[in-house]
């Protein structure tokens, strides 16, 4: 991908050194992770390590960025004047953490006007981290990213699959988008950490990620990884999909893949809502 525009190589020289520092704290307290609260009655956890790896993070940022907006995940809006949003999801994965599984990264992002322009995931059980600006790509430890090949395997593409919070159990799109996914495609992925499936899908490991309503604070941040390794991001109905973090959830579905593969998604997923509806 050419390179364009700003770098950002500062900003993202701080999130990459403020995700591993705070993911170092997760990983040597992982063991020792309690639940402080149920967030609310979809179930969602906060954990002790949410609140230390955030203070971490958002003290680096406003070092280093003092007159920047911020939007964490457990503190809610830091808010100031300008175009600037950093976004924290401090512990991606709490609900894993909670019940001792390790499925879980530290995730910072930069949006200017709304649209994201650098992302930095951080997976502490393996000490990786991928990052990307746009216009200039996305890395990891190996160099540029892949992303996922455009043909369909014949088998079926491995999907991961996200829906936001506030979408009730019984919600009849999500049920057949569930539906259509689970008898059309090899294996879904539910991570309980839509980072790490944006990360898996930046590397090329999976095929797709599909997303109903999705949570907005880490998904500017994932989507510019993957877009930045040709990932296309369309609608449901397949119009193109800007990823943001503002407004209501209802605007944040997506499928994300690339070539023969969103074809093929795009075509199913739409069938599913059209019955849906």
């Amino acid at each position: 991908m050419p390179n364009s525009g700003p770098d950002f190589d500062r900003e993202r020289r701080v999130a990459v050194a403020a995700a591993e520092e705070a993911g170092g704290l997760l990983r040597r307290r992982f063991g020792t992770a309690h639940c402080v609260r149920t967030k609310d009655e979809s179930g969602d956890v906060q954990v002790d390590l949410d609140l230390a790896a955030e203070r971490l993070v958002l003290g680096r940022i406003q070092r280093h960025f003092p007159h920047d907006r911020i939007l964490s995940e457990e503190a809610g809006l830091l808010d100031a004047a300008g175009e600037r949003t950093w976004l924290v999801d401090p512990l991606d994965g709490s609900n894993n953490v909670a019940i001792g599984l390790p499925a879980y990264v530290v995730g910072i992002g930069l949006c200017l006007a709304g649209a994201p322009v650098m992302g930095v995931v951080h997976e502490p059980v393996t000490g990786q981290t991928w990052h990307a600006v746009r216009g200039h790509g996305a890395h990891g430890p190996s160099g540029a990213l892949p992303g996922p090949a455009p043909e369909l395997p014949r088998p079926g593409p491995v999907v991961a699959w996200t829906q936001g919070y506030a979408v009730r159990r019984g919600d009849a799109t999500a049920v057949a988008l569930r539906a259509v996914l689970d008898l059309r495609c090899r294996r879904v992925l539910q991570l309980w950490a839509p980072l790490l499936g944006w990360s898996l899908l930046a590397r090329g490991t999976i095929d797709a990620f599909v997303g109903y309503r999705a949570e907005g604070v880490d998904l500017p941040t994932g989507a510019l990884l993957a877009a930045e390794t040709g990932v296309e991001l369309r609608t449901l109905s397949g119009a193109p999909f800007r990823p943001g973090f503002a407004g209501d959830h209802s605007g944040r579905s997506y499928v994300a893949a690339r070539g023969e593969t969103l074809a093929y998604l795009l075509r199913e997923v739409g069938e599913a809502t059209r019955h849906a509806g």
